[in-house]
Formats: structure tokens, sequence, C-alpha cells
């Protein structure tokens, strides 16, 4: 009984280690960027509608109103989405230094620049 209780304990270690070393892959920004180009395939335009939508609907819901001031101000009519995509894929491609960072990371960055808040 003591060899198994032995041998468990070592494979539960081995496994923990192993789980430790997994890397997560992150979207890069020229990733996101490829995805969102124009003429898109459905799964694409999908994917990238899909991931831009909640980055902003993430910073909407998780942004408390009386403890973060907003830094994305988007007025209505808000512009068509795709005008925004096509923005964004623009911005990426003149901003290179970026082209490796998290794409969600990037893409509030643009909304920002994009959608700045007025100043009081």
């Amino acid at each position: 009984m003591k060899k198994i209780l032995v041998a468990l304990t070592v494979l539960a270690a081995f496994s923990s280690l192993a789980q430790a070393q997994e890397t997560i892959k992150v979207l890069s920004t020229q990733e996101l960027a490829n995805v969102c180009k124009l003429p898109a395939s459905p799964e694409s335009r999908s994917f990238c509608i899909g991931f831009t939508t909640s980055v902003y609907e993430t910073y909407l819901a998780t942004r408390h109103p009386q403890h973060a001031k907003p830094f994305i101000c988007i007025k209505q009519p808000a512009p068509a989405r795709d005008e925004v995509i096509g923005d964004f894929v623009k911005f990426a491609a003149s901003n290179q230094q970026a082209a490796d960072k998290p794409a969600a990371g990037v893409f509030l960055g643009f909304l920002a620049s994009r959608f700045p808040c007025a100043k009081k």
C-alpha cells in the first residue's frame, strides 16, 4: 500500500509539473489583423466580429463607473462595425511594434485612440 501511495504522489508531482510548463497561446495583433482583413471567409469574418465585440463588451462589463474613468466613448449613432474593423486593420499595419503584442490589449488601445472620451 505504501508503494502505491508513493507512486501516486510521484505521478501527481510530475503531472502538476507538466501542467505548469504548458503555455497558453495568446492571439497576437498581427494574427487578428490578418483574420480581419477583407475580403474574408465567413469563418474569419465571424471570428473577427466575435473577438472584437467580446473585447469591447468585456471592457463595458468590467469597468466600474465609480472607480475607473471611461477611456472609450463611442458616440451614437456608432459607426458601422466593418468601418471600425477596417480602421483597426490599418492601425495594426501602421503600428508594427504592436504586431506581437496580445490582440485584446492592442484592440482596446485602438478603440481608446479612435473613440476618446471628452476631457472634463
